[in-house]
């Protein structure tokens, strides 16, 4: 078994394990919140709406708020949006601790792929539809084919990208969320 396939194999061993606590610490919420859950007629919804959707709540923490009572303790990413692909609802999260704890060195190489603005707009550019290389090709950040294949790579290796067949690329439905966040950061 080559080295990047053990590395493989170890991360979605550790993704496993995150995600196995992350839904005992929500069974747990969940199962605490029942036991304090008030009677139904002292539950109160939201009276005014807050940004584009009539189901917004009020209160402007309300995820963080939410986040707190049902997983103490974890950060989290969360988004319900829709991409040429589809749509798509996803949330991750992890607990600080483990977060705090981890050797944060192993995570500079899917944040260095991100680090040029050639991959950064490629990745933009695939999310937002286009998908063949004779596509990318067309624009005008390539001098050379080569150029364009090296920023692939790059982001192909790095979990960012995938081929599902010789040509054609897309962002992974579980990186797409990620993505977004990393770019609201960015932005913020």
């Amino acid at each position: 078994m080559s080295t990047d396939s053990a590395r493989d194999i170890e991360r979605r061993v550790d993704r496993l394990e995150v995600e196995i606590e992350r839904l005992r610490t929500l069974l747990e919420a969940r199962d605490a919140d029942a036991a304090e859950a008030p009677a139904p007629d002292a539950v109160h919804a939201p009276s005014a709406a807050v940004g584009d959707s009539p189901d917004a709540p009020t209160d402007p923490l309300w995820f963080v708020n939410t986040l707190g009572r049902h997983a103490p303790g974890v950060v989290m990413m969360a988004g319900a949006v829709e991409v040429p692909a589809g749509p798509v609802r996803w949330q991750y999260g992890l607990r600080a601790d483990d977060l705090l704890a981890k050797d944060w060195g192993e995570l500079a190489r899917p944040i260095e792929a991100l680090g040029h603005p050639v991959r950064l707009e490629l990745v933009r550019r695939i999310l937002a539809g286009t998908q063949t290389t004779a596509e990318l090709l067309e624009l005008d950040q390539f001098a050379s084919s080569g150029q364009l294949y090296h920023h692939l790579r790059q982001l192909v290796s790095a979990g960012w990208l995938a081929s599902p067949r010789r040509g054609h690329y897309e962002v992974p439905v579980a990186r797409i969320v990620p993505l977004l966040v990393l770019t609201m950061i960015a932005a913020s």
